[in-house]
């Protein structure tokens, strides 16, 4: 197991149908795997979906999650979908032990499944599902700085061989899904490179702040489950501190005219290249 730190991730998991149509975003995110964080480097996968939300913070310990197909009304054919990754029942009880020692109190969970949000981006980024999944809740009436310091209790595990990453939407607005356009909604992009814009310069007050200051930040999301994630990938990286992170984009793709598919990586000087 390599001993450098690795890289955390946020990646926009999309609607369900990006498990078929994989766009742009699907290999893009396959090529940045295994050139930044291949599955022989890796003893586990750390994961916020905000298909998740509990109580209290709680974490995966079930050793073999299955595949849950938690929408409906898609085709056929992502019924038959699955993603057969193993659990990992030590990984995560030592996600418990890190987020005690932070001072969170979270609950273990043996039986929960893999959620759409969290086994379709796995599906494009590690095709192979050979790498143990262990899920992270998304709380009840958590912001911004509270999901933040759930990712930073947890950054430490980047060193041993842990991916740690947030997955949601950049933009989510499903009132807006079936209207039929094609072409990227103008409010999307601003929405989007304002946050691309806050994230490479590490700027925590302009992006804890994204719903008064960023354009068109309610529109872009009219609740904040599917946003919120990225702050779990942030505070795991230790963005925004002393230390500059590199920010690595990903995907900046638009769907559907309103689904903003963005993937990034933010890395350090001593993560892997």
């Amino acid at each position: 197991m390599t001993a450098a730190t690795l890289p955390t991730l946020f990646v926009s998991h999309g609607a369900p149908l990006f498990a078929t149509d994989a766009g742009t975003t699907g290999p893009a995110l396959w090529a940045w795997a295994q050139a930044h964080a291949p599955a022989s480097a890796l003893r586990g996968i750390v994961v916020m979906s905000p298909h998740w939300m509990a109580r209290t913070p709680a974490v995966m310990t079930n050793p073999a999650p299955a595949t849950w197909h938690d929408f409906g009304g898609f085709p056929a054919e992502l019924y038959q979908l699955q993603y057969p990754a193993p659990g990992s029942v030590e990984l995560g009880r030592q996600v418990l032990g890190q987020l005690q020692q932070a001072g969170i109190v979270a609950q273990a969970d043996a039986q929960r499944p893999l959620d759409h949000g969290a086994w379709v981006p796995l599906m494009h980024l590690y095709p192979q599902a050979d790498v143990p999944v262990v899920q992270v809740a998304l709380p009840v009436g958590y912001g911004p700085k509270e999901v933040f310091a759930l990712g930073q209790a947890l950054g430490g595990l980047r060193s041993e061989g842990v991916l740690v990453m947030g997955t949601g939407s950049m933009t989510h607005n499903l009132g807006e899904f079936f209207g039929g356009g094609r072409e990227p909604s103008p409010y999307v992009l601003e929405f989007s490179r304002w946050v691309e814009s806050a994230v490479t310069r590490g700027d925590r007050v302009a992006l804890f702040n994204y719903r008064e200051l960023a354009p068109h930040a309610r529109r872009a999301h009219p609740s904040e489950d599917h946003f919120l994630p990225i702050f779990f990938a942030l505070g795991a990286a230790g963005w925004g501190g002393e230390t500059p992170l590199q920010t690595d984009y990903i995907s900046r793709e638009v769907m559907y005219s309103m689904l903003a598919m963005d993937a990034f990586a933010l890395s350090g000087p001593e993560s892997l290249p």
